[in-house]
């Protein structure tokens, strides 16, 4: 498996090895049928600042301003029904913004980040959220998924000690 998983902001410090074991954990959970070779994947998770995330999100989406996550499907199928077998993508998450939502919505912002990697795999899994009926699917999966991970990890050892606070 080529999963790499790196954090390019500073104000969210990270388990990079958690966050790892997180996203092979999506990536199994989310194989419709039987399990595929873990070493068929391609995966790049990358935290990034407000101002990089910008970046990318006007780059690949011509969206303004940072948003909370992006995923970049490489793979050759289109979406639709969920599929199984080798992905192929990035998927970029901003943890300023996942502490935001997270502050609205009574939750942390490690919760939130490993639900943006959820969100992330389903997509690459074939999920969409562009339509109502494709949305509430996707949000039932992921809503399933993010509660499995509560279960599973100890999510609040996903944010390592030393947080840098007003940058």
């Amino acid at each position: 498996m080529s999963l790499t998983v790196r954090s390019r902001q500073a104000s969210h410090p990270v388990d990079a090895w958690l966050l790892r074991r997180l996203a092979k954990w999506a990536l199994a959970e989310t194989e419709p049928g039987r399990p595929v070779d873990p070493d068929a994947h391609a995966l790049g998770v990358f935290l990034l600042d407000e101002v990089e995330m910008a970046r990318a999100n006007w780059e690949h989406l011509r969206h303004e301003g940072p948003t909370d996550v992006i995923t970049l499907d490489f793979g050759s199928q289109a979406g639709g029904a969920p599929r199984s077998g080798p992905l192929l993508g990035d998927i970029f998450i901003c943890p300023v913004v996942a502490e935001a939502f997270a502050r609205e919505h009574g939750a942390t912002w490690p919760e939130e980040v490993v639900r943006y990697l959820i969100h992330g795999v389903l997509h690459l899994r074939g999920y969409d959220d562009r339509d109502a009926i494709c949305r509430k699917r996707m949000k039932r999966e992921e809503e399933r998924l993010a509660r499995a991970a509560v279960e599973c990890f100890p999510l609040s050892r996903l944010a390592k000690r030393g947080r840098v606070v007003g940058r």
